[in-house]
């Protein structure tokens, strides 16, 4: 069994058009999420490395920066999609695990890498592994942009949502004064963006339909869980830093040192 380290990077964004080619410190960001890649696999972590794109100058930028590039199609639905073409151009095992690495983290810690890679070994009975945090505030438990994730006691998710889940019953939320004095209530997680999959899951997700549910809340995960499938998800043991989805943020970590980036 080998674990794959795969990284999708479009040039298309509605927030921050050409993301991936936008540059922190004068180097572009995909270049940085490259390195950190190569750090998790000097770690151990994983065998191997892929940039999947669906641009040629992103494809090109990073082959001269010596990194393998995987060509896919612009039309996929989502990552996981993206995902599951590499696997099956490299006919990778069904027994293996891709991981995926998001282009627009460049601060993503190789720890919460390794530790949703040991999750998904150590759950046999699921096809894919994912982290989640606590959820402080009542703002950031309403936004729609934050995404939600309930779990059970055996560390598998139950359910994704841009709602506000769990409800606690004894709590009338929207009659709460939306400020960092009110937290959000017991058992809140926000669902980051980091997954673990096996190569038989993405087989079979590249086939299935857009469920009811998927559609409904735009998160692709859902897809797996309306199948029957089960995922599992633990706390991640350390913060990830924000990523980039507006100027804003690629203007923040421009503004940290050279030190800071490099921790």
């Amino acid at each position: 069994m080998l674990k794959h380290l795969v990284i999708p990077a479009r040039l298309k964004s509605t927030r921050l058009p050409n993301k991936p080619l936008l540059e922190i410190h004068g180097k572009p960001m995909i270049l940085w999420v490259i390195d950190r890649a190569n750090a998790v696999k000097s770690a151990g972590i994983a065998d191997d490395i892929f940039v999947a794109t669906d641009d040629d100058s992103i494809a090109k930028l990073c082959q001269d920066y010596g990194a393998n590039v995987m060509m896919t199609d612009p039309n996929h639905a989502s990552g996981t999609d993206r995902l599951a073409e590499v696997a099956r151009l490299q006919q990778w095992s069904t027994e293996d695990i891709v991981i995926n690495m998001q282009g627009d983290e460049p601060l993503v810690p190789a720890g919460l890498i390794k530790q949703v890679t040991e999750l998904l070994l150590q759950k046999k009975d699921c096809v894919m592994a994912t982290l989640a945090e606590p959820i402080q505030s009542v703002e950031e438990f309403l936004r729609p942009s934050v995404v939600k994730v309930v779990k059970n006691a055996h560390k598998e998710a139950l359910y994704f949502s841009r709602a506000p889940i769990p409800c606690d019953r004894h709590t009338v939320l929207t009659d709460l004064p939306i400020n960092d004095e009110n937290s959000a209530p017991k058992n809140a997680y926000r669902h980051l963006g980091i997954y673990a999959y096996r190569v038989s899951l993405l087989q079979q997700f590249s086939v299935w339909q857009q469920g009811e549910l998927e559609q409904l809340e735009s998160l692709e995960q859902l897809r797996i869980l309306e199948q029957g499938m089960r995922i599992a998800i633990d706390i991640a043991s350390e913060l990830l830093p924000p990523g980039v989805d507006t100027q804003e943020d690629l203007d923040r970590l421009n503004d940290l040192t050279l030190s800071e980036l490099l921790k």
